[in-house]
């Protein structure tokens, strides 16, 4: 395995196995000195041409954490605001001879187009609507952790389905693992072709969440996504929380054992209430600590492990 580009590439033992390494990885952010001396001399450049908190910072630390050389670029910050193309831009740090570039971008499959021109190890940190492959797993540790074994569990993904990158990771990661997945969205915000999808995938479909809540073991709230909306997806704000928003009034109509997730970064009072977000059944900064430790597994199973293009 050299690359992480998509969950689409993964089998479900390759998932599990991830999985299961990020277990002892978990173990370390417990410690008074988070090292471990397994990437030693390896250099990994993580190359964000997004804003991002989370997945950016737990990289790094999952890097630095593994003893790695690890250094953050950004657009801006490059050649290419200068006009340089990204492919000659990739070329120039891949000569360099690094390890390994995690990559988010703002282009759908800019990640497999770059892994097609570099030596090194790829990681698709997010690419434009299309994946998000290591949130995805990040996701599946959590809802396990919480849940235990996913298979035959029910989870609902709701939210701005349509500009989410999030989504179509984790229904297939979700759907490798067994769970029943229900997606939950206003008309506007549904994915085009949905129904087809659906039919292909194994998912269902529903435009009514109180009707789904009720039903499930886990409900993932995905955030409102204004920066890539152009035109009215719903007409307001509060039209939008009253009617596909996790509000206080929703928590009641899930199960006692149901939990909460969020990838982040949240708008409170929009998709999610600040009741349901610091509920005690919300995992949000559960999968912020996970997002460490499955990345710290991520680049132990592309730089070190078995099979491990290193």
């Amino acid at each position: 395995m050299k690359h992480l580009l998509s969950i689409a590439d993964l089998d479900r033992e390759e998932i599990l196995a991830i999985l299961d390494t990020a277990i002892s990885m978990h173990e370390v952010q417990g410690r008074d000195v988070k090292k471990l001396p397994t990437l030693r001399g390896r250099t990994i450049i993580n190359f964000f041409f997004e804003d991002s908190t989370r997945t950016r910072a737990s990289f790094e630390i999952a890097g630095k954490w593994m003893s790695a050389d690890t250094i953050n670029l950004t657009g801006k910050g490059t050649s290419v605001s200068k006009g340089e193309s990204l492919r000659d831009t990739v070329l120039t740090i891949d000569a360099m001879g690094v390890d390994m570039m995690v990559i988010r971008h703002p282009a759908s499959g800019a990640p497999r187009q770059i892994a097609d021109w570099v030596d090194c190890s790829i990681v698709n940190a997010g690419d434009g609507t299309h994946e998000h492959p290591s949130q995805a797993l990040l996701d599946a540790y959590t809802l396990r952790r919480s849940l235990g074994d996913l298979d035959g569990r029910h989870v609902a993904i709701v939210g701005d389905l349509t500009h989410s990158r999030v989504l179509r990771s984790n229904l297939l990661c979700l759907r490798k693992l067994g769970a029943e997945v229900t997606l939950v969205a206003p008309p506007t915000l549904m994915p085009a072709g949905i129904a087809g999808w659906a039919s292909t995938d194994g998912f269902t479909v529903s435009y009514d969440l109180d009707a789904v809540l009720p039903t499930v073991d886990a409900v993932m709230m995905l955030r409102v996504q204004r920066e890539r909306m152009s035109g009215g997806y719903f007409p307001t704000a509060k039209e939008y929380a009253v009617t596909y928003g996790l509000t206080a009034r929703r928590l009641a109509l899930l199960q006692d054992h149901a939990v909460i997730a969020h990838p982040g970064p949240m708008n409170r009072g929009l998709e999610i209430s600040a009741e349901a977000a610091d509920a005690a059944r919300s995992l949000v900064l559960d999968q912020v600590s996970a997002g460490v430790a499955v990345r710290m597994s991520i680049l132990y199973h592309l730089l070190a492990g078995e099979g491990s293009a290193q």
